[in-house]
């Protein structure tokens, strides 16, 4: 059976679950401090195929793929630039053999983490970065490129831009915001939600939205801000396990997954229609987040 467009299946009024942390879970399974993570996806295909099944199996409609660094940008610092359509494609395919035939595959497309502001990179060179890596991950049967934790408006435009006019294929993109001492949400680029969201439209997303940075009651405000200028476009929220703390020699993120779904309600009344996690989310915290809409 065909999977329908995740766009149309919003507009029937369903809230739909995404998986949870993709670092977390690779870290957990042994991934190294300078190792790269995408790598994974060729010479552990395996261990990257459990980490997708498990959110399959927790009830998520969607997973992203090992694929954030997937750039020729990122890759290059482990010499693996040339390798960029390859680990991609990659990616998606792992993700798509665990989606199966009824639930989708948002690839994930981070940042290249090189900034136009300071003239380091031309908006073509991101341009075909990006182009490299949704043309990938089509190849590799991916739905939807999902272009997350962004903080520059125009490189998120330039990655909206290449999957709009290279792919058949969705295009979400999410910003990382934080709370600033004045109370708004700012990203580091000085973006708030209302210009991400507007910019993002403009520029052809089909679905925008939040990821990282904020646990679910901070993305609460962050939608509300994004519903006043747009009532239609769907939204979609990756929340982190709550605001990280530094204990001992490590971070964690505190919030449980009985804390994640006592205000996933709230993020959907407030305006999300895709309800996830990111750092420090879990298997149990997509689970929990499903039962608590359901």
């Amino acid at each position: 059976m065909a999977r329908k467009k995740i766009t149309e299946v919003l507009k029937t009024g369903r809230i739909l679950i995404s998986d949870g942390a993709w670092g977390t879970f690779l870290h957990k399974k042994g991934l190294k401090p300078g190792e790269c993570p995408e790598l994974w996806c060729i010479d552990k295909l395996d261990e990257v195929l459990d980490i997708a099944k498990n959110y399959i199996d927790a009830g998520a409609d969607m997973i992203k793929s090992d694929s954030f660094g997937g750039s020729s940008f990122k890759l290059k610092h482990y010499g693996l630039a040339d390798r960029a359509a390859e680990i991609n494609e990659a990616a998606a395919r792992i993700s798509r053999q665990a989606a199966g035939d009824d639930h989708w595959v948002i690839a994930s497309m981070g940042p290249t983490g090189k900034m136009l502001v300071t003239e380091e990179v031309t908006e073509e060179e991101l341009y075909e970065a990006f182009k490299t890596q949704a043309v990938a991950f089509e190849k590799g049967g991916a739905d939807a490129v999902c272009i997350e934790t962004m903080i520059d408006i125009e490189e998120a435009c330039q990655a909206i831009k290449a999957v709009k006019e290279n792919t058949k294929l969705e295009a979400i993109c999410t910003f990382t915001f934080e709370k600033t001492v004045k109370g708004d949400y700012r990203t580091m680029m000085g973006a708030d939600p209302v210009s991400a969201v507007n910019a993002a439209v403009e520029a052809g997303a089909d679905i925008v939205g939040t990821n990282c940075g904020n646990g679910i009651e901070r993305m609460i405000d962050i939608v509300n801000q994004m519903r006043s200028v747009n009532k239609e476009i769907p939204i979609v929220v990756h929340a982190n396990a709550g605001l990280p703390k530094n204990v001992g020699n490590g971070v964690i993120f505190p919030e449980t997954p009985e804390d994640m779904a006592a205000l996933a309600p709230k993020l959907a009344d407030a305006g999300a229609n895709i309800i996830g996690g990111c750092c420090g989310t879990t298997p149990a915290h997509i689970k929990a987040i499903k039962e608590a809409l359901n």
